[in-house]
């Protein structure tokens, strides 16, 4: 299965958690079926990229990084390569390369999804769709500051640093599925 044809998989089959996150779900469906390089970060001025947030073991913590570029603490994350066989394994590699951490555990079902504008490829008008995974550390995790960060840091869930709501809407949703059903 392609990188493109495991997307569509995994997000037609996904029970978005409420009407808006339906609609981005529909929205990223639609382009997927629209654009057979809708995973490639040459597809513009919208793309579909995977993301990870870092959690640890506890769930107490999640890892942020101070992106080099965009100057925003954000979840790791970035554009799919052409040797991802999956969403999954895109955003793992992308939590991976970013924290330095081994051993991440990356849940297979999407937390959210969120639409953003960022330019790319030249372009003002670009939009990252991106897929926003849950990636659990180990108890042991290390974490080292890649190229792409000015800085990288642990915050608890409950006390994050300045950064806006599609960030704190992520880490909302982490916390409630790791806390499991009610």
């Amino acid at each position: 299965m392609s990188l493109h044809a495991d997307a569509y998989a995994l997000l037609s089959g996904w029970p978005a958690p409420d009407g808006e996150q339906a609609a981005l779900r529909d929205a990223y469906v639609a382009h997927l079926a629209a654009a057979p390089d809708a995973m490639r970060r040459t597809c513009l001025p919208h793309h579909l990229t995977a993301s990870a947030l870092v959690v640890s073991a506890d769930g107490s913590q999640v890892l942020l990084t101070l992106h080099r570029r965009l100057r925003r603490w954000l979840q790791t994350g970035g554009h799919c390569e052409d040797t991802d066989a999956t969403v999954r394994a895109a955003a793992l590699r992308e939590a991976t390369e970013e924290s330095g951490i081994t051993g991440l555990l990356v849940d297979p079902v999407p937390l959210r999804l969120d639409r953003h504008p960022v330019p790319c490829g030249g372009r003002d008008d670009a939009e990252h769709l991106d897929v926003q995974m849950l990636a659990v550390a180990p108890p042991d995790a290390v974490h080292a500051i890649s190229e792409e960060s000015l800085d990288l840091a642990w915050f608890p869930v409950d006390a994050l640093p300045e950064t806006d709501d599609s960030v704190r809407a992520l880490v909302a949703a982490a916390r409630t599925r790791l806390a499991g059903p009610a």
